[in-house]
């Protein structure tokens, strides 16, 4: 347990070192947020404010890791590790994108959801075969239900495209709530600490070290992403952590335990499906202000700090509420 607590401290001061170095870096390059025409027009002062800050804490979590390898007995942590890297190239090259040809979509929705499928293909594959993934004799996955002490049996292929479609929608639901200065930091903490005592709850200890760094990471990283934010964390940022969320749940074999400790994440999801499905059906007209629904908040007159500290308490909440389900 010391060593968990160390392992976050140690992230916390590396990342809060990277960022000070880092942060000139990326102002000199020009690594500049473009804000969104549909977006809040009060967004636009933020047109310029470096991205990639996600580098941060992913640097700061390679650095614990690596130190940590002579101690460690199971390192399943690192197939978690790179399926997050993976995603977060993905999102790398997304803001590669956005800055290289300066506008704010970079690579097309289609070129996005085809590598974060082949990403989450090789890491399903890994784990079957390192046996992370239990299967009965019939080839069947056992997959546990919250709250209800109960499992169901899910053949190993349809196993693999369900956890496809969730790690997928996921790290993009990370993704699309990474919108307000803070927001998506202060969500994932949570989170953390929830899959962090999972972790240490079920024994695996080495696991626990990757969110007990990332608890200190994302803490450093506030400093300088908190309103007024000095740099986002970008895509790069948003789908590594993304990744990290899914992929913990699913190294931890409860993947359905997403439904609760990423609740904040769904729902941001879910504004958007239902705004433009009812767009659709009325004919322009709109359920929310704007979406994602933290948009809409704002366009009700709250300000960011008061989204930030009403969703982080919200998705600490329903982490309480998942650990009485596991």
């Amino acid at each position: 347990m010391d060593r968990i607590i160390i392992t976050g401290a140690i992230s916390l001061a590396l990342t809060a070192l990277i960022g000070f170095l880092i942060l000139p870096v990326l102002r000199a390059l020009k690594a500049g947020q473009s804000i969104r025409e549909v977006g809040p027009t009060w967004h636009n002062y933020k047109a310029g404010t470096p991205m990639m800050g996600g580098l941060m804490f992913i640097f700061s979590l390679i650095i614990c890791l690596l130190i940590a390898i002579p101690v460690m007995q199971d390192y399943s942590v690192f197939y978690v590790l790179a399926l997050s890297l993976c995603f977060g190239l993905v999102g790398f090259l997304d803001d590669f994108t956005k800055v290289k040809f300066k506008r704010n979509l970079g690579l097309t929705s289609i070129q996005k959801a085809l590598l974060q499928m082949a990403v989450s293909a090789v890491f399903l594959y890994l784990l079957y075969k390192q046996g992370t993934i239990a299967t009965n004799a019939d080839s069947s996955v056992p997959v546990a239900v919250p709250f209800l002490n109960v499992s169901f049996n899910m053949h190993i292929l349809l196993y693999i495209f369900f956890a496809m479609f969730v790690m997928v929608g996921c790290v993009n639901a990370v993704n699309l709530t990474d919108g307000v200065d803070g927001l998506s930091a202060t969500v994932t903490v949570p989170v953390m600490v929830f899959f962090t005592a999972a972790a240490v709850a079920r024994q695996q200890f080495d696991l626990a070290l990757m969110p007990a760094a990332l608890i200190g990471g994302l803490i450093a990283y506030l400093f300088y992403n908190w309103h007024p934010a000095k740099v986002f964390m970008g895509d790069t940022g948003s789908l590594f952590l993304g990744g990290a969320v899914c992929g913990l749940a699913f190294a931890l074999n409860m993947p359905l335990i997403l439904v609760l400790v990423g609740f904040v994440y769904i729902m941001e999801t879910l504004s958007v499906i239902l705004q433009v499905g009812y767009f659709k059906l009325t004919h322009g007209k709109r359920l929310f202000k704007m979406s994602p629904i933290h948009h809409h908040f704002e366009m009700c007159g709250w300000k960011e700090y008061k989204i930030v500290i009403v969703f982080a308490s919200v998705s600490a909440l329903m982490c309480l509420l998942a650990w009485f389900g596991i």
